[in-house]
């Protein structure tokens, strides 16, 4: 079906489908081509083009995956077409020269023997001529089928004039029929408007040379095979000294060429020659012809070329995915050129699987697969450039500009839905062989330098919907963690910044880093070539974060900074973690991480080592509670975390199974047991922080464990009640803990017996008091102390922790002692954070 020219083709076409459906078939064909060579001539002309053609176009718009799996595709599909038109020209000879059926020997011209192994001969021999042709490279390639176009002009003309000088004639047609041969007539009637209207219809009929059943969409396969040309002279744009000129002209041209011959053709046929000859004899043309010896030589002149065509077209596909090293070593033969730069090695390889193809002797069952084949990757031209196109990159400027995404879209859109009409079964089997290769290439292709498309689509979709991201819509309801998390030294950080990506429940998370430099006094910015290092570890952690460094004269300038400039739009950090400020000397714990603890993977070298126990600190204390007032002055909720480092997250989960592991929240103020409340916006914060926590995939089988503070005569029955039904409403399973801790308060009181302002409280201040802003409550060290054993005498040991943070105080100068109470608290209790809310977090509505 496949390997007839183009005048058998349009016989062929209208016989069975009549003059009406022929043409909406060519207008069908036509349309889905022609938005393909728009797609074309845009991408062909908006850079230089190398070798690959379609390959090359589609791997470099749409990555080293796509163009890959398509260019494998390409390539079978012009590997099978070669053999095609190979076995096409082998039918078409023995059908001149060969023996008849049911004779022994040959009379006359008549003399080529028919078997299998005899044609497997044939096609051998006029297979190693193309491969003689392509060998010697493109320019003789080029002067061959320039030469063949000459012959198959003439012969063109010579049958559009037989068409008005051969007069009307009976047509014998030979058929097979079982071991012999049966005779039929056709007529040639000339122009005659019964024959026209005889044609109008569709007629279809049993196809002699296959015995199958025709329908409309088997003959629009055929036909559509015959017009799979129009990737020839891009599968060339390695040869071509211009081929972001010579592809659109010449591509262009040829189509309007053939698209008008095609229709003409089909005229003619439907006024001269009647139904019989149309359907049972597709060489008639050469019967009804003025020089019927020219005739045959245009047939094997134009099926020569299309076999040379699809042949020289395969090897440079091979070539280019070789060049590219997407499939490694497999490939690496086809990589050798001639001293003129001529891949014969590809060209051997093509020639080597067109000739094991023409083993398979009829080609006509996978025909409908090769169209299709071609039909995906016209579709994934059009994707190409649809995807260049809506990526709006300032760079996709090409010359040809007569084409828009609808083009595309419609391009796309047409070659799908000809691929399930042809055959829905050979369609699936394709695209699910494209994703296998997608899928392969994927995992297993190195990455390329080209550049990736999805990621400038990515880029615009997230900038629209980024300004369609309201902050002033924002509601409780939807509220989720965006964390900023300051890291000094990622190697002493990684289980923190992994404890934090569960955290974030699907919000915004980034690393921060400040660098102490000053650039007026450096030649170029110290941060660019650390980038590279912290997305590394963003990748090799597993973590969904982004990475946001700066450069500032001190800490707390560089986290300002960074509090006011991360984020874009309504997605903009709202709560800032911080590691503990203590004494202890930082640990490594990049280089014990799992993901850096296999033979194959190296700690990143571009982190400085850690700090060691002697140096001194580049934050001071004061520093650091200034950065937690800073934020929240600027109404950003704060973390304090504290022996993260210190938590396996995978231990924990080990023993899930008996008993699970649980996480303690303390909702009350320790520091302030004379205000102690629970339904306070930071309490609440905290027991968001510690569900979310227990959402997260790896903490589910987690069990909270919340403890409630009671002191005698305060009704402990109806708080817990009270914080049972508040549970209740904010949908928070947990466990209630009631806690005595009369003994804790009294020394609280204790302590604040001393007069206001008088001696007492200079003494008490000079023995670690801290007066906190909003009142005049003072604790005392041996008060804090007893809030540690209470808060570590719970057991079972919990995997962490969850504390009240209270605000710094107003006074500056009590900073380092509001720092000493906080490390008072937490000292020995294992992985701790403290948490500040601000903001509501929490909602009770729909």
């Amino acid at each position: 079906w496949a390997h007839w020219p183009l005048s058998s083709l349009a016989g062929f076409v209208v016989g069975h489908a009549g003059l009406y459906q022929a043409l909406a078939m060519f207008a069908v064909a036509y349309f889905i081509i022609g938005m393909t060579v728009l797609s074309v001539c845009a991408i062909a002309t908006n850079g230089a083009l190398d070798a690959g053609g379609a390959y090359y176009m589609i791997s470099r718009a749409l990555g080293p995956e796509f163009g890959g799996s398509i260019g494998i595709m390409f390539f079978l599909a012009n590997v099978c077409g070669s053999a095609l038109y190979v076995l096409g020209l082998v039918e078409a000879v023995v059908d001149s020269f060969g023996i008849p059926p049911g004779q022994e020997a040959g009379t006359g011209v008549h003399v080529l023997p028919q078997s299998y192994w005899y044609e497997l001969l044939y096609g051998t021999v006029l297979l190693a001529l193309c491969l003689l042709v392509c060998l010697v490279g493109a320019s003789i390639y080029a002067k061959a089928t320039f030469l063949i176009f000459l012959i198959v002009a003439a012969v063109l003309g010579t049958i559009l004039v037989s068409f008005f000088a051969t007069r009307p004639l009976k047509v014998p047609i030979r058929l097979p029929n079982g071991n012999g041969t049966e005779t039929d007539n056709g007529s040639f009637t000339g122009f005659s408007l019964n024959t026209l209207r005889d044609n109008l219809g569709g007629r279809y009929d049993v196809d002699y040379t296959t015995g199958q059943m025709m329908s409309f969409s088997s003959v629009f396969a055929v036909m559509f095979n015959g017009c799979t040309g129009i990737m020839a002279g891009s599968n060339m744009s390695g040869d071509l000294k211009r081929p972001s000129y010579s592809i659109p002209r010449g591509t262009i041209s040829a189509v309007l060429f053939t698209y008008l011959v095609y229709n003409l053709l089909a005229f003619l046929m439907c006024a001269t020659c009647n139904r019989t000859l149309l359907q049972k004899d597709y060489g008639f043309l050469r019967d009804i012809s003025i020089f019927p010896p020219l005739v045959t030589v245009g047939i094997y002149a134009a099926t020569l070329s299309a076999a040379m065509s699809n042949l020289i077209g395969a090897s440079r596909i091979l070539y280019a995915l070789a060049r590219d090293d997407l499939f490694g070593q497999a490939l690496a033969l086809a990589k050798k050129t001639s001293a003129s730069g001529n891949p014969v090695m590809a060209v051997i390889l093509s020639w080597l699987v067109v000739q094991v193809v023409l083993f398979s002797g009829k080609l006509n069952t996978i025909a409908s697969v090769v169209t299709i084949f071609f039909l995906l990757v016209y579709a994934t031209v059009n994707l190409a450039c649809l995807a260049l196109e809506w990526a709006s990159a300032p760079n996709f400027r090409p010359t040809f500009r007569y084409f828009t995404w609808h083009t595309c879209l419609l391009g796309i859109a047409g070659c799908c839905v000809m691929m399930f009409l042809i055959s829905p079964v050979s369609a699936s089997a394709s695209l699910g062989f494209l994703l296998l290769l997608l899928l392969a290439l994927h995992y297993l292709s190195p990455s390329s330098t080209w550049g990736y498309i999805s990621q400038a689509l990515i880029f615009h979709q997230v900038r629209k919907y980024l300004l369609m991201l309201d902050v002033r819509k924002d509601h409780v309801k939807f509220w989720r963690p965006q964390m900023l998390l300051m890291v000094q030294n990622p190697r002493s950080s990684a289980r923190l910044i992994d404890f934090v990506n569960d955290l974030k429940k699907s919000g915004l998370y980034v690393l921060g880093h400040v660098e102490l430099q000053d650039l007026d006094m450096l030649p170029s910015d110290p941060l660019q070539p650390q980038q590279d290092s912290w997305l590394s570890l963003v990748d090799k952690l597993n973590v969904k974060a982004f990475v946001s460094l700066t450069l500032a004269p001190s800490v707390r300038h560089g986290v300002r900074q960074l509090l006011f400039t991360s984020g874009l739009g309504g997605m903009r950090p709202n709560t800032l973690v911080l590691g503990f400020y203590d004494d202890e000397a930082p640990q490594d714990g990049l280089a014990r991480h799992p993901a850096f603890t296999s033979a194959r993977e190296e700690v990143p070298l571009g982190f400085p080592p850690l700090r060691a126990a002697a140096t001194p600190k580049l934050l001071s204390a004061r520093e650091y509670v200034g950065i937690v007032a800073d934020a929240l002055k600027m109404l950003r909720n704060v973390l304090l975390a504290r022996q993260l480092e210190s938590l396996d997250k995978a231990w924990e989960l080990r023993r899930a199974a008996s008993p699970p592991p649980t996480i303690h929240v303390w909702p009350v103020n320790l520091l302030r047991p004379d205000s102690a409340r629970y339904a306070d916006t930071c309490s609440l914060f905290l027991l968001q922080m510690a569900c979310v926590l227990n959402m997260a995939r790896a903490w589910r089988r987690a069990r909270l464990r919340l403890f409630l503070c009671v002191e005698a005569g305060t009704m402990p029955h109806a708080q817990e009640e009270k914080l049972r039904q508040l549970l209740k409403d904010l949908r928070i399973q947990a466990q209630i803990q009631l806690v005595p801790w009369d003994a804790i308060t009294h020394l609280h009181w204790q302590t604040c017996q001393g007069p206001s302002g008088g001696p007492a409280e200079e003494e008490e201040e000079e023995e670690g008091v801290v007066n906190f802003p909003s009142n005049t409550t003072q604790v005392s060290d041996e008060y804090v102390r007893a809030a540690n054993k209470l808060v570590l005498e719970q057991s079972p040991a919990p995997a962490v922790r969850f504390l009240y943070l209270p605000r710094p105080p107003a006074d500056t100068s009590l900073y380092p002692l509001y720092l000493h109470q906080l490390e008072l608290l937490t000292r020995g209790l294992g992985p701790t954070v403290l948490v500040h809310g601000v903001s509501a977090v929490t909602s009770t509505q729909l």
